[in-house]
């Protein structure tokens, strides 16, 4: 059985339980490693690489780091001083997407639309406005938010080991070329229309024994922790935007930050272990290793070329940027993000070696369309946490963010070939 054949396998293995989701995402990553590993297609050392990769590395020190600023209660804080200044419900839209927009450019998305989620509900409640129509735009924004930056989202730094193993990279912030018109963009589409398709009725009640019913009291968590919280936060973020000026890696700066929180009791140790999500370093590592096999065996030039005969032997890259993105975004909607993400990536990679177009330019459109989970609740976590709690139907969500979802198209076709061409 050849190489190919098995890699292929492996693909339509990962792509199908990553859809079904019967068994936990990171299970089936680490399926297909061992299984690639098995069948001879991978060595165990290539096949396990992830587990030392220094994005994995940065992603568990930023677990850390984020979980303190949850913890102690600053993530709240800042939550509630945004959003107390809105007295309408348009205007608490928009307070509650631009918090949450840019906490999750920094933080993990899903985190922190977990922390900013209890307090949307009791907002809700003390103004009398609707949650249903609240939480749908804070977790779209979270979404978006996401490709503000390097470490928003997983598909992120997915994308980034990639390019690092052929010699390239993104910088911190290039993301943020178009994530942040998208995000923009996105929040003045529900205060000028898309408002108007959030759904329209009275709230559910909650069970009295929900986690959302439960107001965690912070007033006993001193000063100087919330403060320590927040000043390593900064600091972490600025020496990862200035890597390149102090010499240090973005992991180790990241690494920097979280040790001292632990030393310091900001978090403690139990608490630092216990936040880092392994259901994601899993994740990573099984796609990290299916990209690997995908590059070696060839796989991905067969996939490449049967997509670039589908749109024709010269594809305009036009065409193939469309392509991508509403490949990425469709799949997005229906399996995990990040799945989406490493599943593409390798694929989109061979695309650019095939057309010799830059692969900076084709990964940051599959990355970009990857993010576009806005139109069912399976997409991402945080769309699944407020399915329940926002008593939506599966139409609320095709309603409000499909609309999203061609908005966000047409402003990356616009942009990522200005900021990211094909060809130089």
């Amino acid at each position: 059985m050849s190489e190919v054949f098995i890699t292929l396998f492996f693909l339509v293995f990962a792509i199908v339980m990553f859809v079904w989701e019967i068994i936990p995402l990171s299970i089936t990553a680490m399926i297909v490693a061992v299984g690639l590993t098995v069948s001879g297609v991978l060595e165990p050392a290539d096949a396990f690489a992830g587990f030392v990769n220094g994005n994995v590395l940065l992603f568990m020190a930023m677990f850390i780091v984020g979980a303190a600023f949850f913890e102690t209660g600053m993530a709240q804080k800042v939550g509630e001083v945004v959003t107390k200044f809105a007295k309408t419900e348009k205007q608490l839209i928009i307070a509650v997407m631009i918090v949450t927009g840019l906490m999750s450019g920094f933080l993990s998305n899903t985190g922190t639309a977990a922390v900013l989620i209890p307090c949307v509900i009791g907002i809700a409640a003390k103004s009398g406005f609707s949650r249903s129509r609240l939480l749908l735009p804070l977790v779209l924004a979270a979404a978006m938010g996401g490709n503000l930056s390097l470490i928003g989202a997983p598909g992120n730094m997915i994308a980034q080991s990639t390019l690092q193993d052929i010699g390239l990279e993104f910088g911190f912030f290039e993301y943020a070329k178009a994530g942040l018109p998208i995000l923009i963009v996105g929040i003045l589409y529900f205060s000028l229309f898309g408002h108007k398709l959030l759904p329209k009725g009275e709230d559910t009640l909650l069970d009295s024994d929900s986690i959302y019913n439960k107001q965690i009291d912070y007033s006993s968590i001193p000063k100087w922790k919330q403060h320590m919280s927040f000043i390593v936060l900064v600091l972490t973020i600025l020496a990862m935007v200035f890597e390149k000026q102090i010499g240090i890696k973005l992991y180790v700066s990241a690494w920097i930050g979280a040790l001292i929180l632990v030393a310091m009791r900001i978090i403690s140790k139990s608490n630092a272990m216990k936040s880092i999500d392994m259901d994601t370093i899993m994740l990573f590592v099984g796609s990290l290793a299916l990209a690997k096999a995908i590059d070696v065996t060839g796989t991905g030039a067969v996939i490449a070329d049967s997509i670039i005969g589908a749109v024709g032997n010269t594809p305009s890259p036009y065409v193939l940027l469309f392509v991508i993105l509403i490949l990425s975004a469709m799949m997005t909607n229906f399996m995990s993000n990040t799945a989406t993400t490493a599943l593409l990536v390798p694929i989109s990679l061979s695309i650019a070696s095939a057309m010799d177009a830059d692969p900076r330019a084709v990964l940051m459109a599959t990355v970009i369309g990857g993010s576009m989970a806005y139109a069912t609740p399976i997409g991402m976590p945080a769309n699944t946490m407020v399915y329940g709690i926002g008593g939506y139907k599966f139409k609320d969500y095709v309603k409000a963010g499909a609309p999203l979802i061609i908005i966000s198209i047409i402003v990356s076709m616009i942009l990522l070939p200005i900021f990211f061409p094909f060809y130089r």
